[in-house]
């Protein structure tokens, strides 16, 4: 997660507050993540703590920014945008089966980024698989680039950059939920 670390400035809210371990009043415990067609994710951002607006009064809504695959705190907030839309949902579950299906989809769309639907048709099972990127992303940035190495490996091909990596994560997961079950 990005944000001010004492210096003022603004705090990005990508994620539900005490559950992630930051509890604290400047954190919203539910939040409305917005995930745009080209994998930019809209999150709500705390003004500063000391944040006027021009006629001199305290700043106290909060605003918002777009922050893109690779910049600070968007793997976090995928992960939570990816919560939202299932709140329902236990925790992540990566399966062996379900980590190979996700390692296959994810190099079949970084080869082809133009046929994201056809590689999850090509899924046995692309609840486990998605289940498994999920569970990639739960675990922040390390988790995605120990992940797009081990698909380097399996699969062959260079290592996806972390951030490319989350970007065809993020496609994947909305093309298996679009589905219907």
């Amino acid at each position: 997660m990005t944000g001010a670390g004492g210096d003022g400035g603004p705090s990005v809210w990508p994620v539900g507050g005490e559950r992630f371990g930051c509890a604290s009043e400047r954190v919203l415990p539910i939040v409305s993540i917005i995930r745009h067609d080209d994998g930019s994710l809209t999150v709500p951002v705390a003004p500063g703590r000391h944040e006027e607006d021009a006629a001199g009064d305290a700043v106290i809504e909060p605003g918002s920014m777009v922050i893109r695959p690779g910049e600070g705190g968007y793997i976090e907030a995928l992960a939570e945008w990816e919560s939202e839309q299932h709140p329902d949902r236990g925790e992540a579950v990566s399966t062996a089966s379900g980590r190979e299906q996700a390692m296959a989809v994810v190099h079949a769309v970084a080869e082809d980024p133009d046929h994201v639907a056809e590689a999850v048709d090509a899924l046995d099972d692309p609840t486990a698989g998605a289940e498994a990127l999920r569970h990639v992303l739960v675990g922040g940035t390390p988790s995605v680039q120990a992940f797009a190495g081990e698909v380097a490996d399996e699969e062959g091909g260079d290592v996806i950059p972390p951030h490319t990596a989350t970007r065809i994560i993020g496609e994947v997961l909305a093309e298996i939920d679009a589905r219907p079950v």
